[in-house]
């Protein structure tokens, strides 16, 4: 009678079978500094395609790597920690409130000029809500910028208009260089006309059910949904929290930025604004 097939020791075989029968990954793990880049941006939920785009390109002092090493990588014995943190990471689906069948006097996005859809200058950006779920309590209000894909995160516990100019002022603050936004239909712009005055900025709607046309915030959502999922209480998280959030958010390399951060562009931006106006002779507050 043949030897009873035991699954734990048969699964420890073929571990080891496949540790040793080839180097896997062997480019990264033969590598510590490189090892620790790649683990280091896996784990801060960036892409291999971005990651062997960025060492590649901009991080001079480490050797080249494709997408495919990384993916071997993570596959290999040597990445089952980032494989694990990976699974944990799906994207998952929601469903969005209704939106308003009538919000007076709005301009849609058919009227924005061309130099916004092409992404000229810094300053225009589009903006979203995500939602709790249906027992949570509170919104997230998103805002990214057009060209330099900079992205700001605000947490308002109590959804009310009053509280969400707040969390536009707050924005508004941060990033002085806001000149218009492009966003859909909801509910919570019923009084666009103010919220334009007080931000001193331009507002064009996107039409009802056309999320494509303010595809960077739809990108920048998904991704914070990575951090929280759908059905998620949205008072639960802490500022801090967010905070962290938008930061890796802003810091992770983009192929339309020749992979640079968004961080790194608009930080390149003002600091060019500053030298323009002290060449000039005006005062840098």
């Amino acid at each position: 009678m043949g030897e009873v097939y035991n699954p734990p020791k048969a699964d420890h075989k073929a571990y080891v079978r496949r540790k040793y029968s080839k180097y896997q990954g062997k480019k990264i793990v033969g590598d510590p500094a490189l090892k620790r880049e790649v683990d280091s941006r896996l784990l801060d939920d960036q892409s291999p395609q971005a990651i062997a785009r960025r060492i590649t390109r901009r991080e001079r002092h480490l050797p080249s790597i494709s997408k495919n090493a990384i993916y071997r990588y993570i596959a290999s014995v040597y990445g089952r920690r980032i494989e694990t943190h990976r699974k944990h990471r799906k994207r998952r689906r929601y469903r969005r409130r209704g939106r308003a069948k009538s919000l007076s006097g709005r301009t849609f996005i058919d009227k924005r000029p061309q130099y916004i859809n092409r992404k000229c200058r810094i300053g225009d950006t589009e903006g979203d809500f995500i939602l709790s779920g249906r027992s949570g309590h509170g919104i997230l209000l998103t805002v990214v910028d057009r060209r330099s894909r900079e992205a700001f995160i605000e947490r308002i516990p109590r959804v009310t208009i009053k509280h969400v100019h707040q969390a536009f002022l707050r924005i508004k603050k941060r990033f002085p260089e806001l000149r218009t936004m492009t966003t859909d239909n909801d509910l919570l712009f019923e009084r666009h006309k103010e919220l334009e005055r007080l931000l001193r900025i331009k507002i064009y709607f996107c039409h009802s059910y056309h999320s494509w046309e303010k595809g960077a915030i739809e990108h920048v959502n998904g991704v914070i949904r990575r951090d929280v999922p759908k059905g998620s209480d949205i008072s639960r998280y802490t500022r801090g929290f967010f905070m962290r959030l938008e930061q890796k958010l802003n810091r992770r390399p983009m192929e339309v930025l020749q992979d640079r951060t968004p961080q790194e562009v608009l930080d390149t931006y003002r600091k060019r604004v500053r030298e323009n106006k002290k060449h000039r002779g005006v005062r840098v507050r």
